[in-house]
């Protein structure tokens, strides 16, 4: 299975996830000329900045672990210009979270949710 169609898979199965646990899915791969964001969602009145990371081995560690501070920085840049098109402001209840999913070669995938899992304070040192 090639990078990009496991990619779009786990971002399927991240969809359908969200979708069970009721959140409303506002965009998939959300791209403007700053980057890209895989899943914005609405969780009650918080919009959700999620990005999604697949892999189908863990020898480089956890999914999760390659959302370093450089790509949660193009995230929150992304995330702003959507806020700022989609509400006219960016004074709107919102979180960045991560959704690790591991496929292990014979078994049942493993989904991690990180509500909040980096926020703008921490980006700005």
């Amino acid at each position: 299975m090639s990078t990009q169609l496991l990619g779009n898979y786990g971002e399927e199965h991240a969809c359908r996830y969200l979708q069970d646990k009721g959140y409303k899915i506002l965009e998939k791969n959300f791209r403007n000329r700053m980057g890209e964001i895989d899943l914005i969602a609405q969780d009650k009145h918080t919009v959700c900045f999620i990005e999604v990371k697949t892999r189908k081995s863990l020898h480089c560690g956890q999914p999760y672990e390659s959302v370093h501070p450089h790509k949660q920085r193009k995230i929150v840049q992304v995330a702003l210009t959507y806020l700022k098109y989609r509400y006219r402001t960016v004074e709107v209840l919102s979180r960045f979270d991560v959704i690790s999913i591991y496929y292990p070669a014979d078994g049942i995938p493993e989904l991690e949710h990180i509500v909040n899992a980096f926020d703008l304070t921490y980006l700005s040192h």
